[in-house]
């Protein structure tokens, strides 16, 4: 299967059980950020993310009661670099008794001194490393050598052990499709689970001009989606048929909503138009419908995974051809 079946079950149980309560909106996925520290600048990246301070990270109380009040059954630790989070084992351990499931997204560069042989293998529990080209791009979009070879060493390392691995890869303006696809063979000499491929964000804080267009995006996953059902790649196909500019999808910036050491971040993950203490007035009062509506010009390029991909799924699912489509997709891979 593309992914576990019993993460794809618990999201299955979450959507049913949201559409019996009549709910329209609901967040799938919490991107929970307890601190905005890394030990990389990578060039890509909002600034906030990578300069916090240690001292200014959130608690295990605090993060714990972000999880509950948002409800989503997929927790993506994120950040900053959420293995220099010093409660990381607390943390994940807190989260699996919950029931929830863990993508834990890193840059590799701690994986062997804080989680392998530090918190054990789970079903519960995915390990998400970026990877954003081979050896000489990603070193150099890191800001740093030695990245590439040491992320490399660390997912042969932790299949290893028998943790569940994942790559995740950014596109740029600069990024070989050719190179993008090199990724995907990786993948399966490495005995990954799978890659996630999304076009790169064009965060107002990064100067360097290295984000594509939708026009550049549409040219690049026109291709990238060619060849994606010859190897592990996990976005949906919908999603890829969207990104390819075959397809319009409503953005869905509640489905994967973002706790940072700010508070929550509205309207979502990538657009931070104000941080909001607390859960009730951030749900209840940002305007989902104009977010949705993609009118806004910090929506004009962008077409990533995280707003698109419940959209991708949920249009899927209005027509036998498209449950089909997807089904056959969950069970490749």
């Amino acid at each position: 299967m593309r992914y576990p079946i019993g993460f794809t079950m618990a999201q299955y149980r979450h959507r049913r059980k949201m559409e019996k309560s009549g709910q329209t909106r609901y967040p799938t996925v919490l991107m929970l950020e307890p601190l905005y520290t890394c030990n990389l600048a990578c060039l890509g990246c909002s600034v906030e993310r990578h300069t916090g301070k240690l001292k200014d990270r959130m608690s295990l109380e605090t993060c714990f009661k972000a999880v509950e009040d948002c409800g989503a059954p997929i927790i993506n630790l994120c950040g900053g670099e959420p293995t220099l989070y010093p409660e990381l084992k607390e943390l994940c351990e807190g989260l699996i008794s919950r029931g929830k499931y863990i993508i834990l997204c890193t840059n590799a560069l701690k994986l062997d001194s804080k989680v392998f042989n530090v918190i054990p293998p789970s079903p519960n529990l995915f390990l998400m490393i970026h990877l954003d080209g081979m050896k000489q791009t990603h070193d150099f979009v890191c800001n740093r050598e030695g990245v590439f070879d040491h992320a490399i060493k660390m997912i042969e390392q932790g299949v290893k052990l028998g943790y569940t691995i994942y790559i995740n890869t950014t596109v740029f303006k600069e990024t070989s499709v050719d190179e993008v696809e090199e990724l995907c063979r990786l993948v399966d000499r490495l005995k990954a689970k799978g890659i996630l491929i999304s076009p790169g964000y064009e965060y107002e804080s990064v100067e360097r001009n290295m984000f594509l267009t939708q026009d550049q995006i549409h040219e690049k996953f026109s291709k990238i989606r060619d060849f994606a059902n010859k190897y592990k790649v996990s976005a949906t196909p919908a999603f890829l048929e969207f990104a390819a500019g075959m397809r319009e999808l409503p953005c869905a910036p509640w489905s994967t909503v973002n706790y940072t050491p700010m508070g929550w971040k509205a309207p979502c993950y990538l657009v931070g138009e104000k941080f909001i203490p607390d859960w009730e007035t951030f749900w209840n009062k940002t305007n989902w419908e104009y977010w949705e509506s993609r009118q806004d010009a910090k929506c004009k390029n962008c077409k990533m995974h995280s707003g698109f991909e419940h959209s991708a799924v949920e249009e899927a699912m209005k027509t036998p051809k498209g449950m089909l489509q997807l089904a056959a997709w969950s069970l490749t891979g």
